[in-house]
């Protein structure tokens, strides 16, 4: 295959978003890809039925990106095979008043993966540390404490059985224009255009700054983050099926041992 597997950022090697390109293709074209890719989707329907089958591995799956950086699109195209009893999709949106009234990370908890199952966070644990700095809502001397706070409760997670694979959306800013411009263009696309997008985007250097740090700061061995280009939507699909699949190879082994009990079992 051609150069589409990533690896982990590593914190002290990172030189920050902006040093990765967003438009990266691996040396394919679209066409190319899709053999590739579908190849991929089956072999990652296979790995799913299989975690679900062992019921004790279980694989979180946090998607970050900046609006419009492709987040449910991804999770249509990469887990389209997938059964539904086995993979949850998890949208963590603007904190409501009992959430408020907990601490940040106590909504988060209750919606990590069961055994044998797959977790998809849209959204995050993260955006308590992204948007409530570029917000100012709570003070920085709080949210900087909550990359430790993170980094430990993701330790605990993996810990205790959790494989945690994190990844960010990278798109550059000419294509967010693109893509809320086609929002606006496409009566279709109506319903996904907010005003506040337009707010945000004004915002994107902090952000770029923000998510910067937060995988500088929260990348671990048990817990990393992947920069997947995502300009090209065909090639953001293909490269994260690819870190799924080969993820799930380490802790969804295809052997299963015989079932003593049904040795001699003829059914009549």
């Amino acid at each position: 295959m051609n150069d589409v597997r990533l690896s982990p950022v590593d914190p002290l090697d990172f030189a920050g978003i902006g040093s990765i390109p967003t438009d990266a293709d691996g040396g394919l074209d679209k066409d190319a890809a899709k053999p590739l890719f579908k190849a991929l989707n089956r072999r990652l329907e296979a790995l799913q039925e299989n975690l679900y089958a062992h019921g004790k591995e279980r694989l979180l799956v946090v998607l970050q990106a900046t609006d419009t950086g492709g987040k449910d699109g991804t999770i249509r195209a990469v887990f389209d095979r997938t059964n539904p009893q086995g993979v949850h999709v998890t949208s963590f949106k603007k904190p409501t008043e009992e959430e408020l009234a907990h601490d940040y990370l106590w909504r988060i908890h209750q919606h990590t993966p069961a055994a044998g199952h797959i977790t998809v966070f849209n959204r995050s644990h993260y955006e308590d540390v992204l948007v409530v700095r570029v917000h100012d809502i709570v003070p920085e001397v709080r949210w900087r404490k909550r990359y430790e706070h993170i980094r430990n409760f993701e330790q605990m997670l993996a810990d205790e059985g959790t494989t945690i694979v994190k990844i960010y959306l990278h798109i550059s800013k000419d294509e967010q224009r693109e893509r809320l411009q086609a929002r606006i263009d496409e009566p279709a696309k109506h319903w996904k255009f907010s005003f506040g997008d337009l707010e945000e985007r004004k915002r994107w250097d902090d952000y770029q700054a923000a998510f910067d740090e937060m995988i500088r700061e929260t990348s671990t061995a048990d817990a990393p983050w992947y920069v997947v280009p995502a300009d090209r939507k065909w090639f953001r699909n293909l490269v994260i099926s690819q870190i799924l699949v080969d993820t799930l190879e380490g802790i969804a082994a295809d052997t299963f041992p015989p079932n003593p009990e049904l040795e001699g079992v003829v059914v009549e």
